[in-house]
C-alpha cells in the first residue's frame, strides 16, 4: 500500500495513515474462539490489531491456535462405558449421529 516507505518513521506513518481516514489500535485479549460449524479454534493470548477505515472495524488475530472438534469428551466418556467400546468407537460413533449421545449409543448396541 505504501511502496517504498519501508524506512519511513512509524509516527508518520500513523499520521498518513489517519489522514487517509485509517486508524489502528493494538489490543489486549486474553483468548479468542471461533466457532464453526464443525469445530472450534481457540487462540491464546493472540496479538490483535483493530483496524478502523471509514468507520468500519476490521480485525487481525496473529498466533498460534488448537483446534478442538464440537465433540464432548464426558459424551464419549459415557458412550464407552454404556456401549462397552474404545475411545476411538466411541468417538466415531458420536460423531456419525452428530453429537447424539443416544443415537450413538444404540448404533452401537445393533
Amino acid at each position: 500500500m505504501f511502496g517504498g516507505l519501508g524506512n519511513m518513521d512509524p509516527r508518520r506513518m500513523q499520521a498518513m495513515m489517519k489522514q487517509m481516514g485509517i486508524e489502528t489500535e493494538e489490543m489486549t485479549v486474553k483468548k479468542i474462539i471461533f466457532e464453526l460449524e464443525d469445530k472450534k479454534m481457540i487462540f491464546e493470548n493472540p496479538q490483535v490489531t483493530k483496524t478502523t477505515i471509514k468507520g468500519t472495524d476490521t480485525y487481525q488475530v496473529i498466533g498460534e491456535s488448537k483446534e478442538e472438534s464440537g465433540i464432548n469428551e464426558d459424551d464419549i466418556k459415557l458412550i464407552m462405558e454404556k456401549a462397552g467400546v474404545t475411545k476411538d468407537k466411541a468417538k466415531k460413533a458420536l460423531e456419525k449421529a452428530n453429537g447424539n449421545v443416544a443415537e450413538a449409543i444404540m448404533g452401537l448396541k445393533k
